[in-house]
């Protein structure tokens, strides 16, 4: 009975780390999505840039980078992590996530009114 113990419980416990490392990373990733939706939504709206990079950080997990640009009528928000966890054990994932929204100053522009 100690025998069987003594290997089935250290399984056990990687079995578990390894449950916890996913669910933590998972939870980073929901983060990373959050972060860049609400970036995209603040470039959208026309906030400066600053505000918009710290409105994603601030929902983004630690240690994220965030990148903002425009392409034409188009802003993009993209943000990169690194997984949570023990990184020299190999378990080092980087996380991404991107969003795309189309600016406000762009609705409607260049549009023919109805009956012209």
């Amino acid at each position: 009975m100690t025998a069987e113990a003594a290997v089935v419980l250290p399984t056990l416990v990687l079995f578990t780390m390894g449950l916890l490392w996913v669910l933590m990373t998972a939870s980073a990733q929901i983060q990373c999505v959050d972060a860049a939706r609400a970036g995209a939504r603040a470039m959208a709206r026309q906030d400066p840039q600053g505000t918009a990079v710290a409105a994603a950080r601030q929902a983004a997990p630690r240690g994220a980078r965030v990148a903002v640009r425009r392409d034409g009528d188009l802003v993009r928000v993209e943000v990169v992590a690194p997984s949570p966890g023990p990184r020299p054990l190999g378990l080092g994932v980087r996380l991404r996530a991107e969003a795309v929204a189309l600016a406000e100053d762009t609705v409607g522009a260049g549009t023919v009114g109805v009956g012209t």
